[in-house]
């Protein structure tokens, strides 16, 4: 029998309060560094973990007192804190996953969602049902990982593959679009990216990945160099995705600042 006690648990007087803010947009060094002054001024009762996965980071503060309303007043600062530390990263201040969050906006607007993906290669359509009740709001995919699939099933533009490449702000925007179309939904979100370990070029390096959302009428691209491994780039890439479409569905989408590929 271990008798040892457990200084983490609230005794029969403590309580226990927990809070979350989840974050997108960045690595566990810049992380370091932002939040070094905030777990610095945390008191010796209030617990922090950070959870860092591709760009996804869930911040858990866990506070034990013998005051409980001192205890909440104390935790919602603290989470307060971490919203104004990152203002417009915050995608959540529950512990919830990207497809949640966005599932949950979609069922409140009544929308609909549907991808088009080639580097991610159904990994959007797989992350989204992976929900219970993603049958409310999400379609259907096409996985047109072909520039033929691009062309004949998604209307996309021969003419915008050949002079801009399968991998490009014209092209993605056009598979958003087209596969809004096909399938009768509100919302897109399209990737064409080279997810490696071949296959890059110097303009176009591996980890090189165009992702647009569409929400009604407006369609939103941008251009992200990932690095890691395949696997790494295909989770990185549909985790942005999935934020770009939040972004969109809260109307606080900022536009990515004008880049080229060529």
């Amino acid at each position: 029998m271990n008798d040892k006690k457990d200084n983490n648990l609230p005794t029969s007087t403590e309580f226990s309060e927990t809070r979350h803010v989840v974050i997108y947009g960045y690595t566990r060094a810049e992380l370091a560094n932002i939040m070094r002054h905030f777990e610095a001024q945390l008191p010796e009762f209030v617990k922090i973990t950070i959870d860092n996965n591709n760009l996804v980071t869930r911040v858990t503060l866990t506070g034990v007192n013998s005051g409980v309303e001192l205890l909440r007043f104390n935790m919602n600062r603290y989470q307060a804190h971490l919203n104004e530390l990152f203002s417009e990263e915050v995608v959540s201040t529950e512990d919830k996953s990207l497809s949640q969050v966005l599932g949950e906006l979609l069922k409140e607007r009544e929308l609909t969602v549907s991808s088009a993906e080639s580097c991610t290669g159904g990994n959007i359509a797989h992350t989204i049902v992976k929900r219970p009740g993603s049958s409310a709001y999400f379609l259907g995919s096409v996985v047109s990982y072909s520039n033929d699939v691009k062309a004949n099933v998604l209307g996309v533009s021969r003419s915008s593959i050949d002079r801009y490449g399968a991998v490009s702000r014209e092209v993605v925007e056009q598979m958003a679009e087209g596969v809004a179309r096909l399938m009768k939904t509100d919302c897109a979100i399209a990737t064409s990216g080279i997810a490696g370990p071949e296959g890059g070029t110097k303009y176009k390096p591996v980890g090189t990945v165009w992702m647009a959302a569409k929400m009604g009428e407006r369609v939103v691209s941008e251009c992200i160099h990932f690095t890691g491994d395949r696997d790494t780039v295909i989770d990185s890439a549909t985790n942005h995705a999935i934020v770009m479409l939040i972004n969109l569905l809260r109307n606080n989408y900022t536009e990515q600042e004008d880049i080229s590929d060529d």
